[in-house]
């Protein structure tokens, strides 16, 4: 297949698709909210080498069309579908969904298992969420799905101009080791205003969205591998944003309880903690979804 990075239609939206690798099992990368999967620079360079990688902005994020309609879970998983369609792909795929992307993967699998070679959840956003509205987190929780549906409309009604001096677009340290042109990407990824309509519908869907992928019954019996941030190394990197020490503590204690429950997903679902990494895992430990990649994707089944 070679590298394509290109705009197809998919159940009538444009959407942007990456496909990289000639050969080899295809590994889909499904990237977290407001997340481009230009950021998963490193592992798609890699895996890329012995496998086939194809990954895709949702609607509304980097080039891909907004669209109509709601924005939640379900309409990720027949996306997927209908890009699998497109490049007629006909065998089991090998999903690496992280954070919100982790959420869309299990939908996708319980809706689609015959599609679904194997999973890899990165610190994946649970369908037991609600947990986490339940703590008494004072501070963390003036931050709620409310104001933040909020700013993303507020976000969404700015052009692109007006979004760059509010927002100050920045890279962070990784970033800062791709290619010229990446970096040029993920900074223009953050001014557009789409990204933060769509988030809206995402954020406000994503709740729903989990009690639907409850409702549609057991998770199918798959090989499965689950990697959950390092909790402490995430509170020592919280711990200037004013949030106080015991919450960031309750908050990743029950964090690290719903990760760990997604490894019970399947009877041989794996637990792997990914020391020295905050949520953004493909970034701080690269080398561990790699890794994790390359041993799930040659699990027999």
């Amino acid at each position: 297949m070679g590298d394509i990075n290109q705009l197809i239609t998919i159940n009538d939206n444009k959407l942007e698709v990456l496909f990289k690798g000639d050969e080899g099992p295809l590994i889909i990368i499904l990237p977290g909210m407001g997340c481009s999967f230009e950021e998963w620079y490193e592992v798609i360079e890699s895996v890329s080498k012995t496998s086939r990688v194809l990954t895709f902005h949702r609607r509304g994020l980097g080039r891909s069309e907004l669209g109509e309609g709601i924005h939640h879970t379900e309409s990720a998983a027949h996306d997927l579908t209908g890009i699998l369609n497109y490049f007629q792909t006909e065998e089991p795929v090998y999903l690496v969904g992280h954070s919100y992307g982790g959420l869309c993967a299990q939908h996708f699998a319980k809706l689609y298992p015959e599609r679904v070679a194997g999973i890899i959840l990165v610190d994946s956003t649970s369908v037991e969420l609600k947990e986490l509205e339940k703590l008494h987190l004072p501070v963390m929780n003036e931050d709620s799905d409310a104001s933040w549906i909020e700013r993303c409309l507020d976000y969404a009604s700015k052009d692109k101009g007006e979004l760059a001096e509010i927002i100050q677009p920045s890279l962070n340290e990784k970033h800062r080791h791709f290619p010229k042109a990446v970096q040029h990407h993920l900074l223009d990824f953050q001014v557009n205003p789409s990204l933060y309509k769509a988030m809206a519908s995402e954020i406000k869907e994503w709740t729903k969205d989990a009690e639907v992928i409850v409702r549609l019954g057991d998770f199918p019996e798959l090989p499965l591998i689950v990697i959950g941030r390092d909790k402490d190394y995430t509170m020592a990197a919280e711990s200037t944003n004013g949030i106080p020490q015991w919450e960031l503590r309750v908050f990743e204690e029950k964090w690290r309880e719903l990760i760990m429950n997604q490894s019970r997903l399947t009877s041989g679902g794996e637990f792997i903690i990914a020391e020295e990494s905050g949520h953004s895992v493909f970034l701080d430990r690269p080398d561990l979804v790699i890794d994790c990649i390359h041993r799930i994707s040659r699990i027999e089944k």
